[in-house]
C-alpha cells in the first residue's frame, strides 16, 4: 500500500491551482468531473503522489457540505490497493466501520470507497483501485 493523493476540498479550482502551481511550483497533471460525487478535480503530481483539489459542483455535493462545517482544507488521504473488493472484505471482517461497502466510481478511471472516519482516528481514507 502507498498513499495515492492527499484530496482538499477547495471553493475555486483555479484559485487553488494558481496558488499549488505559481507560488509552490506543482503542475496539474489531469482533470475530471465526477457528476455522481457532485466534485470537478484537479490532480497535481507531488513526489510519488498527488494532490487531489476537489471543487463542489453545486449545494448538494459532499465537498460543499464538508466546507460547510469545515471550511476549506484536507478532506481525506488516499491509499491504493490492488484489489478493493478484496481490501473490503478484510475491512468489513476486522468490524472497521465502512462510508461505502462497495466501490464507486472515482476520477480518472478509478474504483474507490471509503472508510468511516469514526474507525480511522478521525481521518476519512479512501481506497483507491487504479483501472487499466
Amino acid at each position: 500500500m502507498k498513499i495515492d493523493h492527499i484530496g482538499i476540498a477547495v471553493k475555486s479550482l483555479t484559485k487553488a491551482i494558481k496558488v499549488y502551481e505559481d507560488a509552490i511550483g506543482l503542475k496539474v497533471s489531469g482533470y475530471d468531473q465526477v457528476d455522481e460525487q457532485g466534485v470537478r478535480v484537479a490532480m497535481l503530481n507531488i513526489g510519488e503522489s498527488r494532490i487531489e483539489l476537489l471543487e463542489p459542483t453545486g449545494p448538494e455535493s459532499p465537498i460543499e457540505k464538508f466546507m460547510t462545517k469545515r471550511g476549506e482544507g484536507i478532506h481525506h488521504i488516499a491509499v491504493t490497493v490492488d484489489d478493493i473488493e478484496k481490501a473490503l472484505e478484510q475491512l468489513k471482517a476486522a468490524g472497521v466501520r465502512l462510508v461505502d461497502s462497495t466501490p464507486r466510481r472515482g476520477a480518472h478511471n478509478t474504483r474507490i470507497a471509503f472508510i468511516h472516519p469514526s474507525s480511522t482516528h478521525g481521518v476519512l481514507l479512501e481506497l483507491v483501485q487504479h483501472g487499466e
